[in-house]
């Protein structure tokens, strides 16, 4: 087992979205990232869509494989620009 803090976090947007609730990632660093969806997201119910931003979280072993974790908010939907 991997320990938590060996896992490499980053942000990125969502640009494709695959069968078998797969997407395709690509983080700050321009790079593409195959990313399936965490189980708390799963059991949340929460749509993710191309377009939406994410943050991933990577193995060190395997930097084109991730899990996302997280939806984050858009900036629009607050209120603010």
């Amino acid at each position: 087992m991997i320990d938590k803090q060996n896992l490499i976090d980053m942000e990125g947007t969502v640009t494709e979205s695959l069968p078998n609730a797969m997407f395709r990632v690509c983080p700050d660093n321009g790079c593409q990232v195959l990313t399936h969806i965490s189980g708390k997201i799963r059991r949340s119910y929460i749509r993710i869509l191309p377009g939406d931003r994410v943050r991933v979280e990577l193995s060190p072993y395997d930097l084109t494989k991730g899990r996302i974790i997280y939806r984050l908010r858009n900036r629009q939907a607050n209120g603010t620009s």
